[in-house]
């Protein structure tokens, strides 16, 4: 049953699933209420002036690709799709600077990518061998979750050493963020089957033009506009559900709401519910398990490289994105020289090591990839650690993953790591906003469909 307008809904977290909830609803005609506890709205998806180095920086950089459909629908609400660069070629950098390029031809899906893949130099061809035998085993349909590792899958398939160093884990650690001695062949194989076989357009990779906090800042204004209130600064200290909907407490406070709809990480959700909770879902919080991510970042007294962003291999450090290039410059001291970003996903290898021993092998490796790094000076540095940065995307982690309507009948949740039948990313964390509203709601309205395949992969869909 579609509540009343002017339902009272507590949205309680803004990062991207609290966000995509509460302006969902906000379009509904709810009077929505969303409370954020840092005093900027996207939670892991943000950035903040570092009082190290005085710039603005992201806590990590995040992507997205042509398949996110319903991201890019969030993004087209707000009216930011203009902020995010789209690219269609990979880059793909092996130590001593050697560039290879992946990216779509004239060629119907599945098979749009074959001649960069071909022309590839980081691949051998008993490699590409291989990896065709894989995609091919993964191209008819999903396969099924069972407690099989992906590596366990990949080596089960023929796949050659350095298929799996160079081709599946550079993609598959920063899509998924774990390790494929740990990763769910189920959501290994969607990534690969959405993003690369599916359709050209799936493929393409966007940046944010922007930091993220400008990105996602306008969902503040978003929500005003259509009635709502946004309380930065501002924690749920605990909430009850009564059989009139439910009771939130806020700075000592108990403000009633019809509907509340929870956007915060498992382990949070977990200690604000404490001893009362709906059936089963303590249980469930219990069994999640966290990855973290670094993000590295280096200010350079002069430009290094023109690439916009690269995989890097055989290294620790995965990524490079050079946020000069993709976001600008802002005083002339900047422009003269170049400011990058590493990333390293599922970085358990760096949790304990110090700053500057991270910094100290970043560059390190870095001057392999870049060799005009070597008479660049480094003005400033910084690393940034995601120690929970997401859920980890174990064999057979949907058993705990939970709906969006609970046990309590007016109280729904939302986050990446809730049943969104996606990962942990920004799409997965919209989905997850998106089907809460319309749970709420009653309807189907919010949540997108997935982009329908192309060429000769309509024949699997």
């Amino acid at each position: 049953m579609t509540p009343p307008k002017n339902s009272k809904i507590a949205v309680i977290g803004g990062g991207l699933a609290g966000l995509s909830a509460a302006c969902a609803l906000a379009d509904a005609g709810m009077q929505v209420t969303l409370f954020e506890r840092r005093p900027y709205l996207g939670g892991r998806a943000s950035s903040y002036e570092h009082p190290g180095t005085n710039e603005t920086v992201d806590n990590c950089q995040h992507v997205l690709l042509g398949c996110c459909t319903n991201l890019i629908d969030f993004y087209r609400r707000l009216g930011v799709g203009d902020k995010i660069q789209w690219f269609d070629t990979l880059n793909f950098i092996e130590p001593g600077g050697r560039l290879s390029r992946l990216g779509p031809s004239f060629l119907p899906a599945p098979f749009h990518s074959t001649p960069s893949f071909m022309r590839a130099k980081f691949l051998s061809i008993s490699d590409k061998d291989a990896i065709a035998r894989g995609l091919l085993a993964l191209m008819p349909s999903l396969p099924s979750e069972t407690e099989e590792t992906f590596l366990d899958w990949l080596q089960r398939h023929g796949q050659t050493p350095r298929a799996i160093q160079r081709f599946w884990e550079p993609v598959l650690v920063s899509a998924l963020n774990e390790s494929l001695d740990r990763m769910s062949v189920h959501y290994a194989a969607q990534v690969f089957r959405e993003s690369f076989l599916k359709s050209a357009a799936a493929g393409k990779m966007g940046v944010p033009s922007v930091p993220l906090s400008e990105l996602y800042g306008v969902a503040g204004g978003y929500i005003r506009k259509r009635g709502g209130e946004v309380l930065l600064r501002s924690s749920i200290e605990a909430l009850e559900s009564t059989p009139e909907g439910l009771q939130l407490v806020a700075a000592g406070e108990v403000i009633p709401f019809d509907y509340a709809v929870s956007a915060v990480p498992f382990d949070v959700l977990a200690k604000l519910l404490a001893g009362q909770a709906p059936d089963g879902l303590p249980e469930k919080l219990r069994r999640f398990e966290t990855s973290p991510i670094t993000g590295i970042h280096f200010w350079f007294d002069r430009k290094v490289t023109d690439l916009p962003h690269a995989v890097l291999l055989d290294r620790t450090i995965q990524w490079m994105f050079n946020k000069s290039a993709l976001q600008g410059t802002g005083s002339r001291k900047q422009e003269a020289g170049s400011y990058l970003e590493l990333v390293v996903s599922s970085s358990k290898t760096l949790v304990e090591k110090s700053k500057q021993e991270i910094l100290d092998l970043a560059l390190t490796e870095l001057k392999e990839f870049f060799p005009t790094i070597g008479e660049a000076k480094v003005l400033k540095s910084t690393v940034i650690k995601e120690i929970k940065a997401t859920y980890s995307a174990l064999p057979m982690s949907d058993e705990y993953r939970p709906q969006s309507a609970t046990a309590w009948p007016r109280f729904f949740l939302a986050g990446d790591w809730t049943a969104t039948g996606w990962p942990a990313t920004m799409e997965g964390a919209v989905r997850s906003g998106y089907k809460a509203a319309d749970a709420i709601l009653g309807s189907h309205s919010n949540l997108k469909d997935d982009l329908p395949a192309t060429g000769l992969m309509r024949i699997f869909g």
